[in-house]
């Protein structure tokens, strides 16, 4: 997917706090609900292809809930449509804040960038998974149409990025501690391109040329991600690294920097949870 700007704030605190909460994947006994809130530390880009690093320290809720349909867990908030052994059709959103361009030097003079809304199925297909449910290898197809949140929404294309998940529950001489890895490339249309990444030509510069953005590939992605649920709170943290090179945009005047490196750590204490008990198979 290329969507950049700070919804890469609130996807690596799910991500983050999402991995932190698998404790275990194998078939097991949870509350419905279980409620929380805890602090999270980011260190990453201003957007995919910016050469300006933010560092974030910020509050972050904690809540999973597994009900039949509507689940809210380490995968995210959807809708489940369809689950078997091997394949999951589900309902994926996602949300990004605004973004001043007076705070971006590459986009100064710009418009600001509108906070978002994705929404869009997902189709999960599992390669491999252990006796016990504990392990796994997994395919994650999610497509996502983007509209702006303001007084006149505006759709904004679509985003696709397809994934390899592997997961693994308690690491060897590591008890209790999961490893969460993802890999694979990003694709979007080219509506969803050009609100990134084009310069309209009443925005040009001596050193910002008038560019116009194509649709389709748009970089890969690597992530890994270290976890641990204790009695009482969640611990997690990640390592992401971001390559742009042989992007269908990377010629664009606002890709600073074709490949960076994203880190953040978050801890989550459990406030309040469900007397109600549910069998949990993720």
């Amino acid at each position: 997917m290329t969507s950049p700007q700070y919804r890469r704030i609130i996807r690596l605190i799910a991500l983050c706090l999402g991995l932190s909460s698998g404790a275990t994947q194998a078939v097991e006994e949870k509350p419905l609900w279980e409620i929380g809130a805890g602090v999270a530390a980011f260190s990453f880009p201003s957007y995919r292809g910016s050469d300006q690093t933010n560092n974030f320290l910020m509050p972050v809720p904690h809540f999973t809930y597994h009900g039949d349909f509507l689940k809210a867990d380490r995968h995210g908030i959807r809708g489940s449509f369809f689950d078997s052994d091997r394949l999951d059709l589900t309902l994926s959103v996602a949300l990004s804040p605004p973004v001043s361009s007076k705070d971006i030097t590459a986009r100064a003079g710009m418009s600001d960038l509108k906070g978002t809304f994705e929404i869009g199925p997902e189709m999960d297909v599992t390669f491999w998974r252990s006796d016990n449910k504990a392990r796994f290898i997994k395919l994650l197809m999610p497509l996502r149409a983007a509209i702006t949140v303001e007084g006149s929404p505006k759709e904004i294309g679509w985003v696709f990025h397809p994934k390899l998940n592997m997961d693994i529950t308690d690491l060897p001489g590591m008890p209790g501690w999961n490893l969460g890895m993802l890999a694979g490339p990003l694709f979007g249309d080219q509506k969803q391109h050009a609100y990134y990444y084009s310069v309209d030509p009443r925005y040009a510069t001596a050193g910002r040329p008038a560019y116009e953005a194509k649709a389709g590939y748009a970089g890969m992605q690597y992530l890994l991600a270290l976890s641990k649920r204790f009695p009482g709170y969640w611990l997690g943290g990640f390592v992401r690294y971001d390559n742009l090179g042989g992007s269908v945009f990377e010629d664009s005047p606002l890709v600073r920097q074709k490949d960076y490196v994203a880190a953040g750590a978050a801890i989550t204490w459990v406030l309040g949870e469900s007397s109600t008990r549910v069998m949990v198979n993720d």
